[in-house]
């Protein structure tokens, strides 16, 4: 397929696999940023060209974009080598290393940060979009989640060739996702409702009965899903059960699930087909791993938000547990969303804490009548507890860190 392309676009995609190689070898990262960074830099039309020839599908939200590109990615490969950005590299530098490192696949996968998908849709020429959920995230720097949904609902316009794969349960997407006829809804339930509250259309408020939502004010309501994920299985458009057996933990992984066999039924894979290669994923860019260290199981849970936060607590088991939280560039500076989440589920088991911000987290516990221990550094929390497993909760960079302290790669 690269021989396709002309020689500029060629020159820019082999620099971009070299870039990423020596970045890899020098222990730098994996090189999903550099790669595409320095093939946009010689071809600034390279993710056009590089998307050119295949069938691209885009994941999109707040939260679950990177597990569920990953199981899009498996339920997809039954029909033949897949691009992905497996890292969660979800900008067009991200986008454009997986598409050069994956020159010859016929199909791509590629999550999108929810801000940059309106300017990704048309140079990826994508034919399937999934949009999953949209919450609060980074409030010193993100948009509010109504600014959001309008840039998806006004790209989505523009873009009436698209298949759209979206989330029902949630007011937001389901007024985003409108904007087009093309629409594979989903439920996958909604844990958060902080930020659904008020209609995306005509302001009124959003009434809830049960999975169900409606507009007091205007017609916007739940639209009637065609695939949906109970607890162990997920129900396709024709009525038929499908037992999904995950490797990975929670509910939520099963909505994920859900929305990764709506986006392969798009592309031609019966549930059939896709169900058995869900199974295989056990780990996502080290989220969910579980590493032996000193007798102790400790399992990683990445949590960068409210919405997120809660459905950790979901994953995790009844045993110790470690929060960590950070406040860098990645993170987002503000802190006061730790007040947005309610932490009264950790009561009863031993709670530890650490982290760059772990007085701002002890102060939040405290109020939430949440007994916890404080240590330095990841090292003092996993000697402070008996062998056994160890939940770890941490937001981005905390999460970072604590995979480098592992010495693994995950």
């Amino acid at each position: 397929m690269e021989g396709k392309l002309p020689v500029r676009a060629r020159i820019a995609s082999a620099l971009s696999r070299t870039a990423a190689a020596v970045s890899r070898a020098t222990g730098r990262g994996d090189g999903s940023v550099i790669g595409g960074r320095i093939g946009l830099l010689v071809d600034p039309k390279l993710l056009d060209r590089l998307s050119a020839g295949r069938t691209v599908a885009l994941v999109s939200g707040t939260n679950g974009k990177t597990t569920t590109t990953r199981l899009t990615a498996a339920a997809l490969g039954v029909l033949g080598p897949v691009a992905t950005n497996s890292f969660g590299a979800n900008m067009p530098t991200g986008h454009v290393s997986a598409l050069a490192r994956d020159h010859e696949a016929r199909y791509a996968v590629l999550e999108v940060d929810e801000h940059w998908l309106p300017h990704v849709l048309g140079p990826t020429g994508a034919a399937v979009v999934a949009l999953l959920n949209l919450s609060r995230d980074q409030l010193d720097r993100a948009k509010e989640v109504a600014m959001i949904a309008k840039l998806w609902r006004d790209a989505l316009a523009t873009h009436p060739e698209v298949e759209v794969v979206a989330n029902a349960d949630d007011p937001m997407v389901a007024w985003a996702a409108g904007a087009t006829k093309r629409v594979s809804w989903f439920s996958a339930g909604q844990r958060w409702h902080d930020d659904s509250w008020v209609c995306p259309q005509c302001g009124a408020a959003i009434v809830r009965d049960g999975e169900h939502w409606r507009c007091a004010g205007c017609d916007l309501q739940r639209p009637e899903p065609q695939w949906t994920a109970t607890e162990h299985e997920v129900i396709a458009p024709d009525g038929t059960r499908h037992e999904v057996k995950l490797a990975l933990p929670g509910q939520v992984n099963v909505g994920n699930a859900a929305t990764a066999l709506a986006v392969a039924a798009a592309f031609g894979v019966g549930p059939a087909s896709a169900v058995p290669h869900l199974g295989e994923v056990a780990s996502v860019a080290g989220r969910y791993a579980q590493v032996e260290r000193d007798g102790r199981l400790i399992r990683l849970l990445l949590a960068k938000n409210p919405a997120s936060w809660l459905e950790a607590f979901d994953m995790a088991e009844q045993a110790p547990t470690l929060l960590a939280v950070n406040a860098r560039g990645p993170d987002g500076l503000d802190t006061s969303w730790l007040f947005d989440v309610d932490f009264s589920p950790l009561r009863g088991r031993p709670v530890l804490i650490t982290g760059d911000r772990a007085y701002d987290l002890a102060v939040r516990l405290q109020v939430n009548d949440v007994p916890f221990t404080h240590h330095t550094t990841f090292a003092d929390a996993v000697a402070a507890v008996p062998p056994g497993r160890l939940e770890v909760i941490a937001n981005y960079t905390a999460f970072q860190d604590i995979r480098a302290e592992l010495d693994r790669v995950l």
